[in-house]
């Protein structure tokens, strides 16, 4: 059987996304930031899909620590992992440094990922055939990155902050590709669409579509069979899309993994 992990699964898209796969017959690890809001929405989903097959786990993503802690959580539970869709996101509205140094937006929407997705690895290469699923967004199209200031201490912009991040998870995508090539483990990413969730509103304050269109790329990047053997990939409503000039740069994807790396070597 199947198994999908999908962080950020308390809320928004991240739980419509697990909402969908559960419904679909996918036994699913559901992340939230506390042990009681995981197991809340959980037994929640359990009871609107019907399944048995919701399981909780939780970290603080902001927290490296919580973070390795999540990946021997997910290891408990399963052995072999088919599917992780790295969902969960924040938007910053000033400038704050966690207690690993890292600036929170940052260390929640491109440390975590990295981090988790490493700790992971050799429970994807136990699946038969496992992906990867990072949701971006066209944000990224307004991002710059400097691999050497990430924690923004040259000046901040809260979008500026969140568009490099969105930057950050498809250069992670296009280099962890690369690194994958010729194993059964792929990694795409996406753009969920302009959806109407909590980040969207406290950040833009305007409206947006359902989450149940939010969610249905991050579902078919992890199911369909179309795109089966696809990695690297940037997705918008289910289709193939170019993404930035900036995000096309493997010289700078790079960069980022090593600058990357040697951050986060204290957890790796």
């Amino acid at each position: 059987m199947k198994i999908a992990l999908v962080t950020g699964a308390t809320d928004g898209i991240g739980r419509e996304t697990a909402r969908q796969l559960l419904a679909g017959g996918w036994p699913v690890l559901v992340h939230g930031r506390s042990e009681a809001k995981a197991v809340e929405h959980a037994r929640a989903l359990a009871r609107e899909t019907g399944s048995e097959r919701a399981a909780a786990v939780w970290a603080d993503l902001s927290d490296m620590a919580q973070v390795v802690q999540l990946a021997a959580q997910v290891r408990a539970q399963a052995p072999a992992l088919d599917v992780l869709i790295n969902n969960a996101g924040v938007y910053e509205r000033r400038r704050r440094l966690t207690a690993d140094g890292l600036e929170a937006t940052f260390a929640v929407n491109h440390f975590a990922p990295f981090l988790l997705t490493r700790r992971l690895l050799p429970q994807l290469a136990e699946a038969p055939a496992a992906r990867v699923v990072n949701v971006s967004s066209i944000a990224h199209q307004n991002g710059s990155l400097d691999p050497d200031d990430l924690t923004l201490a040259s000046g901040y912009g809260a979008f500026d902050a969140y568009a490099a991040t969105k930057l950050a998870n498809i250069l992670f995508t296009r280099a962890l590709a690369q690194r994958l090539a010729g194993t059964r483990i792929t990694a795409n990413a996406l753009h969920p669409g302009v959806i109407g969730t909590k980040l969207l509103h406290a950040a833009f304050d305007i409206r947006g579509a359902t989450v149940g269109e939010g969610a249905r790329t991050s579902v078919y990047l992890a199911t369909s069979e179309k795109v089966s053997g696809v990695s690297g990939k940037y997705f918008i409503d289910c289709r193939e899309a170019r993404p930035s000039r900036f995000a096309r740069d493997d010289e700078l994807a790079q960069q980022l993994w090593e600058v990357t790396e040697r951050t986060l070597a204290a957890f790796l």
